[in-house]
């Protein structure tokens, strides 16, 4: 991406986070899903970021899609959250892995905003152990029949076509482009969440659900693969999402610092206080730096794919940066919310609504503890893998 695209693409992002900050707000207030990021991401032409120019994307590579993810990311993990959702783990897997024809097909469509896309893996009883899924796939003429559910699926009741893990009769996992409102497919939103109202989360059923053999993703049985490769991605998404929660706490707390007074000054002036504010700057300093270096590992894999090593180098520095962001951004939003003080414990005021959000990024696209034993694992050697 030359100079000039990418200065017009950050602006573009600018000019969004700075249209969807009230509305968003209000939004999280009403405890609602905010309807308005679709409509304003189309505006913005927002909606296919890293796809291709010759698909309708605008064809960043990792290091400004990870810097775009940032600044969306300060506005809230609701609203970041849509966009991995949609392109991180939504159109990704179809510009890896899909044919010409479903490129065409899904790819142009998404970046328009006409079909919006989500990831299908995590399940009830499947979470960190996708190999245990429970929903299956049997072979029938030109259709493949799915039958099973899809749980905490980020924009799954919103999404027009949803990427979908099923296990065969082999016992061997497949992936498929699954196009919802179709019979057979019963969606139910999720809204008894800690955090992220004005965000989609669903779970969805799939019953004798006819899926035409065109749809799909990759070569049967290969949908491990698939899914695994996708996290990268979608792992880094979380990683530059945090990073600019990080820095949305580190502004608050430091002008609400400015501002409030107590014990005769502003509490800025306060040893203790500035002692948040240099763990917050300490954040966002160490995260900065390992979000963007694992992008940029990323493009180079990108352009080597026949790279193993720097294939693996991308991997593992995805999960660190994940792991990192995330626990980076819970302290970073706990320590503003103590800067604020009796304001902190409220979703009236910034930190609070982040300290609420963030925390499911320990948990989704591979929790703390998956990330660790992966990292672990990378410097010990693959035979001390903790599960083989």
């Amino acid at each position: 991406m030359d100079a000039a695209s990418r200065e017009r693409l950050l602006q573009d992002v600018e000019a969004f986070c700075r249209e969807i900050r009230p509305i968003d707000e209000l939004c999280y207030v009403e405890h609602r899903f905010n309807d308005q990021v679709l409509p304003l991401a189309r505006k913005y032409n927002l909606l296919g970021i890293p796809v291709p120019v010759e698909y309708g994307g605008r064809g960043a590579d990792a290091v400004t899609y990870a810097q775009a993810l940032a600044r969306i990311g300060q506005e809230g993990t609701g609203v970041r959250t849509f966009f991995s959702g949609h392109t991180s783990i939504g159109e990704a897997p179809i510009m890896y892995w899909g044919t010409p024809e479903q490129k065409r097909r899904f790819l142009p469509a998404a970046c328009r905003g006409e079909i919006i896309l989500a990831f299908g893996l995590t399940e009830p009883e499947a979470g960190s152990n996708p190999l245990e899924m429970q929903m299956t796939y049997q072979r029938r003429g030109d259709r493949f029949i799915l039958n099973g559910v899809k749980y905490l699926i980020s924009n799954g009741g919103i999404a027009d076509v949803i990427v979908t893990f099923a296990k065969g009769p082999n016992g061997r996992i497949s992936a498929f482009l699954v196009e919802t409102g179709k019979p057979g497919f019963v969606k139910e939103d999720l809204l008894a969440k800690c955090g992220m109202p004005t965000s989609n989360t669903a779970m969805f059923e799939l019953t004798d659900y006819e899926v035409p053999v065109e749809n799909l993703l990759g070569e049967e049985g290969n949908g491990f693969r698939i899914a695994m490769h996708t996290l990268i991605t979608g792992r880094l998404s979380v990683a530059a999402g945090c990073l600019g929660v990080i820095v949305d706490c580190l502004n608050e707390a430091v002008a609400y610092a400015k501002e409030r007074r107590q014990h005769g000054k502003e509490i800025a002036r306060h040893q203790l206080v500035q002692e948040h504010i240099a763990g917050i700057e300490m954040d966002r300093v160490t995260t900065e730096a390992l979000v963007m270096k694992a992008a940029a590992v990323k493009d180079a894999s990108d352009a080597e794919p026949s790279n193993a090593q720097l294939k693996q180098q991308a991997e593992i520095l995805a999960a660190q940066a994940k792991l990192h962001a995330s626990n980076a951004a819970w302290d970073a939003a706990d320590r503003a919310v103590q800067v604020f003080g009796g304001r902190g414990w409220s979703t009236l005021y910034r930190p609070g609504r982040h300290l609420v959000d963030v925390r499911v990024c320990r948990i989704y696209e591979g929790t703390d503890e998956i990330l660790k034993l992966k990292v672990a694992a990378a410097v010990l050697g693959k035979e001390f893998e903790a599960y083989r």
